[in-house]
């Protein structure tokens, strides 16, 4: 396995009611495979997920992305230091309660959502972007292949 995925559970998810809680993440063994067919290199590598509600997200987002609103994904990428053997990929922020919304609003299988999200971080943790159209187009070819991979749906794909 190239990629390990430490994945965790925000505390603050797991306290609130039912229905936005942490019955509706998938389990880690999902998130991970869906991290690992994202991994486009050829070397081991590391990443961390962690899933989150939408005041959470929603700090972190005005923090980082001067946005005040909760989102789906955030994520950070990080240089490993040269003298690291490891290659530290970043972290990825998910927020249940905003990719459970999504997938009703968007009518998607919320499974489909969710590893279109976790797939979409990992790309951006491997320089992927879609700041431009160029960029964007690049990055939702290599999102639609990934996810069709894995026996998803394009995501970009109009009903």
């Amino acid at each position: 396995m190239l990629l390990t995925v430490d994945i965790s559970i925000s505390e603050d998810l797991m306290s609130e009611t039912p229905e936005s809680g942490e019955d509706d993440v998938p389990e880690p063994a999902l998130l991970q495979a869906w991290a690992q067919a994202a991994y486009l290199k050829d070397v081991p590598a590391v990443a961390s997920i962690l899933v989150t509600n939408a005041a959470e997200i929603k700090q972190l987002n005005k923090q980082y992305r001067d946005q005040d609103k909760p989102t789906n994904v955030l994520s950070f990428p990080m240089e490993s230091p040269e003298e690291v053997d490891l290659c530290l990929l970043g972290d990825i922020v998910l927020c249940a309660q905003v990719i459970k919304q999504e997938a009703h609003e968007q009518s998607k299988p919320e499974m489909a959502h969710w590893a279109h999200m976790v797939v979409h971080g990992m790309l951006h943790l491997q320089g992927y972007d879609h700041v431009d159209d160029d960029e964007a187009e690049a990055m939702e070819q290599q999102e639609i292949f990934i996810l069709n991979q894995l026996g998803f749906d394009d995501p970009y794909k109009e009903d």
